[in-house]
């Protein structure tokens, strides 16, 4: 069996000489250069790194990583389960329990098995392709797999963003394929959300400081289009990246109104654990006191957990208030994922011998709820 040696990939740059891995976030304010990924869920995994050094993306190598075919992807919600969740919230919502809670949904597929001479599938092949095909401002590798952790992560979104003692988030609320599809609904769950993060930043930042530089503003990612604020604040003295994690996570865009009301909510109708989906990941420098964490969306990940052979995940959601449209939501899904599933399907992935979509071609991820 090959094994792929550990490795973190952020932008451009690429650390290697994996030196420790530890669950404590106090580890982010001592020493050395950290990859972080923290499921949804609350588990953290923080391993550090020997040399950093800046290196562009590789082009993928064709025929290098071989994903699910197209076909195989499965949702944790179908259709009929993700709409009867969507007004379950509305309902939740017209009870004042709620303004706004995240719906979210995990698609599966089978990785093809290697043969004897092969290496295993590699997600940092994966991220070469969606740097190609979906380039983010937040795309990254972590590749652990000693740690359970294979993450390729073509995240639009900033969760905290840590220079000294100024902190920042860029909470993204409102899609669609372009600016014209952006309803006053899409404003409003925007406006809300960076309130409650004013309010999470506000517990671990000194009184004052936090401030939203910019609200709103239209943001163009490939094939959609996104409303995003920007959140920023002066950590109170003494506070570190625990206090900070404490304060803010997990992220407010994918969990809702009032923050624990929508945690409650979503446990109780999501039936796949989130994972490093909607979770934090990226990198902490904590030698400048640096650090900068996505939040955890367009982002695969490699499952070896089960018995059955690697799975390959991937989790897509919208954020459901009192004006959604229950048929739109699930179409919010749909194109959250669907350029992204074609490229992890796409040709290099599949089947060898074709069959797979081009990327850009809409998939169908409804399938049967596991």
């Amino acid at each position: 069996m090959h094994h792929l040696p550990p490795l973190a990939r952020f932008g451009h740059l690429i650390a290697t000489g994996l030196r420790d891995v530890t669950s404590d976030p106090e580890a982010l304010d001592s020493q050395g250069f950290w990859a972080v990924a923290a499921d949804f869920e609350g588990g953290l995994t923080c391993a550090r790194f020997q040399e950093v050094r800046t290196a562009p993306v590789p082009a993928p190598v064709p025929g290098r990583w071989r994903g699910p075919a197209s076909e195989d992807w499965t949702s944790s919600l179908d259709r009929d389960a993700y709409v009867a969740g969507v007004r379950r919230i509305r309902e939740h919502i017209a009870a004042g329990e709620v303004y706004q809670a995240n719906l979210c949904r995990v698609l599966s597929a089978p990785l093809p098995d290697p043969g004897p001479l092969e290496p295993p599938a590699d997600v940092d092949e994966l991220t070469a392709l969606l740097a190609r095909g979906n380039p983010a401002p937040y795309a990254g590798t972590i590749r652990l797999p000693e740690h359970g952790v294979e993450i390729a992560t073509a995240s639009p979104e900033l969760f905290l963003r840590r220079s000294g003692g100024t902190v920042e988030s860029g909470p993204i609320k409102g899609t669609g394929r372009t600016a014209a599809d952006l309803l006053e609904k899409d404003h409003a769950e925007n406006v809300m959300i960076v309130d409650l993060v004013r309010n999470d930043l506000g517990r671990v930042c000194a009184t004052g400081s936090v401030t939203v530089p910019e609200l709103c503003a239209v943001e163009p990612h490939p094939g959609l289009v996104h409303l995003v604020s920007t959140v920023r604040g002066e950590l109170r003295p003494g506070a570190g990246w625990r206090h900070l994690l404490d304060a803010t996570f997990p992220p407010g865009s994918v969990t809702g109104a009032p923050k624990s009301s929508a945690l409650r909510i979503i446990d109780a109708l999501e039936t796949a654990p989130r994972g490093p989906y909607c979770g934090g990941i990226g990198w902490v420098d904590a030698d400048r006191g640096r650090g900068e964490l996505a939040v955890g969306i367009r982002t695969f990940w490699i499952d070896r957990t089960g018995g059955g052979g690697p799975v390959l995940r991937f989790g897509t959601g919208a954020g459901i208030t009192w004006g959604s449209d229950p048929e739109r939501e699930w179409d919010e899904t749909e194109l959250k994922a669907s350029r992204l599933l074609a490229i992890a399907s796409g040709p290099g992935g599949g089947t060898p011998h074709g069959g797979a979509p081009r990327p850009g071609t809409e998939i169908s991820v409804e399938g049967p709820v596991r």
